[in-house]
């Protein structure tokens, strides 16, 4: 559990003279083995400190192994905000931007595009400062680099002044939804939505930018909403569901009958909510024109199969980047995520999601389940060769590498 910069050299330097492979470890919340450690495990959480803020530049220097919560929180004091933010918000910095974790919002990317530079320690043990004026190639390849090219210790991040956010939460008939997606992600900073299974209802959420003082819901009211009946009641549910399949298709009518919820908070306390209900998720990107086939496949493969599924299918957008290995490279893109309840049998329905994604020429997200292997994820991304270069050179002897990376990289 290095404390320093110096720690994780001397680490790596240990590990490297015993022929040791070196795996760093955030909040472990990816489903996939992506950071499973061989042999020598760096736990990062105590590189968790925020190190400058340049509010008049809008960046700030913060250690990699912070957990985004925290850092939010930081923030939030100093009167700043990430631009955009996933979900789930007790991930480490380091793990979601390595992993090319997102949020929604058409004009907004993922994590990752924030990234104005980052230290990196190296096989060798030298550390290495990368941004688009030091290291380039480096830096470009290494702001989604799924923690195959050397510990990284911190990032430079940009940040925007603290701003609010409008919620607008209701149900709609997914056929709606779906007609009118493009029109949706156009007209809103940020949507999404959830399909329920067996129904032909979608839960939305359009969060828009606003200048309105935030109002939030109660705390009893966010307690009743957030955690008796998004993760109790929901949790209840799905502990019965997985005892009596055949009962999910009446649950899954009871979840879109909240109702309309409006509210303005500030915006990390909208983008993200507590999960205590557990699952394993496999999430795709595919291009947004491609959503309504996609998701009506699914439909009809869930039917068509008798599936008895659970948990709602979440779909989001964002814009595109640059970066090699990042799911938007090179296009906007919609995310189609399926979840399965924990301790129920998710390999049939995730390898019929796979298989349908994949024909819209679908990206995995690489902290969640996938079945797929460097040579076919090799056709997906453009600059896929570009990065493999860049990490033979920088870990020819695969020090960081693990059984996951192996499958997806090669070596």
């Amino acid at each position: 559990m290095p404390k320093s910069e110096q720690d994780v050299v001397d680490a790596i330097l240990r590990a490297t003279q015993l022929g040791l492979r070196v795996k760093a470890i955030g909040s472990g919340h990816s489903f996939t083995a992506i950071s499973k450690p061989d042999e020598m495990m760096l736990d990062m959480s105590r590189l968790n400190a925020v190190i400058e803020v340049d509010a008049a530049h809008g960046v700030v220097r913060v250690q990699s192994g912070i957990v985004l919560s925290d850092l939010n929180e930081y923030l939030e004091k100093h009167g700043l905000s990430m631009p955009n933010l996933g979900d789930v918000a007790y991930q480490s910095l380091a793990g979601s931007m390595s992993t090319s974790t997102h949020g929604t919002g058409l004009s907004r990317t993922g994590l990752a595009a924030q990234i104005m530079g980052f230290r990196m320690v190296l096989a060798s043990g030298e550390v290495i400062v990368c941004s688009a004026d030091e290291n380039q190639e480096i830096f470009h390849c290494g702001r989604v680099s799924l923690g195959a090219l050397g510990v990284i210790t911190e990032y430079s991040i940009r940040v925007v002044p603290l701003f609010n956010l409008q919620a607008v939460e209701q149900p709609m008939r997914v056929s709606d939804v779906l007609a009118q997606f493009e029109q949706l992600i156009s007209d809103n900073d940020f949507f999404e939505f959830y399909w329920i299974p067996h129904t032909k209802w979608a839960l939305t959420k359009a969060n828009n930018v606003t200048s309105a003082p935030a109002d939030p819901p109660t705390r009893l009211s966010t307690w009743v909403h957030k955690m008796v009946l998004e993760n109790f009641a929901f949790g209840v549910l799905c502990r019965i569901g997985k005892a009596f399949p055949a009962m999910i298709p009446r649950f899954a009518t009871m979840l879109p009958s909240a109702g309309r919820v409006e509210f303005v908070n500030v915006s990390h306390r909208v983008f993200s909510s507590k999960r205590l209900v557990r699952f394993c998720e496999m999430e795709y990107s595919i291009s947004i024109d491609a959503v309504g086939k996609a998701l009506n496949e699914i439909m009809h493969m869930i039917d068509h199969r008798n599936l008895k599924i659970s948990f709602p299918i979440e779909v989001r957008c964002t814009g595109r980047d640059d970066i090699p290995l990042s799911t938007s490279t090179g296009r906007e893109s919609a995310y189609i995520a399926v979840h399965m309840y924990k301790g129920c049998d998710y390999d049939e329905y995730f390898t019929a999601v796979e298989e349908i994604l994949l024909k819209y020429e679908g990206r995995p997200h690489w902290g969640k389940i996938h079945y797929l292997d460097g040579t076919q994820l090799s056709s997906l991304y453009p600059e896929y060769q570009r990065f493999i270069e860049v990490r033979n050179q920088l870990d020819p002897e695969g020090v960081f590498t693990n059984d996951y990376l192996r499958r997806v990289l090669g070596r």
